[in-house]
């Protein structure tokens, strides 16, 4: 499958400032990809530049195979087929919902731009309310209009910049996976920025972890979680802590847990200081289990419990139990190993 966009080798400057540095990235017609990372990252300048509002010192962005930005040329946005959907929606609080639609139909002839817009209500769920205006709505309904909006001139992208930020949870949640359906059903390409990992797993068919203005990782969730490439991604993505070890052997740790044998071979020599990352669900209640662990906090989540416990050398991991395995503080449980992906990074 070709790439429909494509980002190599990526500078963007701000005066005497770089916070792109050497961005390359690609994402497949119709499929969802993200940006995940902390504030201040880079992430939407890297959208911003997609999008054409940022000139690139450096490298090349491709649409469809077209270069699009150089240093020294870049296409407007407005000519790309590139819709954004912002964080703060950005409508036109003068306009009604049909006129925010209808807003880049101009060129189109009334009639056909009054079926688009009756298309695009349809398709965001708000049949019925075109003559609303945007203070007449919730928050849920104006990222809707936004979505709307983005989606009426057909763009072959679509650029979503934190737009469910100012949602509650569960209305985010839900108003996130509505989104990729609509989308996916379209087959619009699409490039999420968030800090919330949450989001970006239920979302994204690919994530780009970022941070101080690089992709640190171009991956699937799955491999981000199990194969994280450095210490900041195995912190930064899912929960997990680190546990001290010797290696052994090329695929073989030994730790206060027991050995731990994974799916990978690692070249430093053998009786090197190691840390092992070990996920919650690395570790699993076992009342027969050879090591012991003290519960230190517990937090439940209806079908699981995740606990913080303490091993006697008084080094701390985490653990997913099934909520049928109800401990309290204090109280010391049976555990054991199920690691099915080694992963290990050398002491510093």
């Amino acid at each position: 499958m070709s790439a429909l966009l494509e980002v190599r080798n990526v500078d963007v400057s701000y005066g005497k400032k770089t916070v792109l540095h050497d961005i390359s990235l690609h994402v497949n017609r119709g499929r969802f990809a993200c940006l995940l990372g902390p504030s201040g990252c880079g992430k939407t300048t890297a959208l911003r530049a997609i999008a054409g509002f940022e000139r690139v010192d450096r490298g090349e962005i491709l649409l469809r195979g077209n270069v699009v930005s150089r240093p020294g040329s870049n296409m407007p946005p407005e000519v790309r087929k590139v819709g954004m959907v912002f964080q703060e929606d950005a409508l036109f609080p003068h306009l009604t919902v049909e006129g925010n639609i209808a807003f880049g139909l101009r060129k189109r002839e009334r009639q056909q731009r009054s079926s688009m817009v009756e298309e695009m209500l349809d398709v965001v769920g708000l049949k019925g309310l075109g003559d609303r205006y945007v203070h007449e709505l919730s928050g849920g309904q104006q990222q809707r209009v936004a979505l709307a909006r983005a989606l009426a001139p057909a763009p072959d992208v679509v650029l979503l910049d934190e737009p469910f930020s100012s949602l509650d949870v569960s209305l985010r949640a839900r108003l996130g996976e509505e989104v990729n359906d609509i989308l996916k059903q379209r087959g619009v390409t699409t490039i999420l920025v968030t800090h919330d990992q949450n989001e970006a797993f239920a979302l994204a068919d690919h994530i780009g972890v970022m941070r101080d203005g690089r992709v640190l990782q171009w991956d699937t969730a799955y491999n981000l979680y199990h194969e994280p490439a450095d210490r900041f991604i195995a912190r930064f993505v899912g929960q997990g802590v680190f546990l001290r070890g010797t290696l052994i052997g090329p695929d073989a740790i030994d730790t206060e847990l027991g050995v731990i044998r994974g799916n990978r071979a690692y070249s430093w020599p053998r009786g090197s200081k190691v840390d092992v990352l070990l996920r919650p669900d690395d570790i699993l209640p076992d009342p027969d289990g050879k090591v012991s662990a003290r519960v230190v906090s517990r937090a439940f989540k209806g079908a699981q419990i995740l606990y913080g416990l303490k091993l006697p050398t008084g080094s701390s991991v985490l653990s997913l139990f099934p909520s049928h395995f109800n401990y309290e503080t204090g109280e010391t449980v049976g555990i054991r190993l199920a690691v099915d992906h080694l992963v290990a990074f050398p002491v510093s």
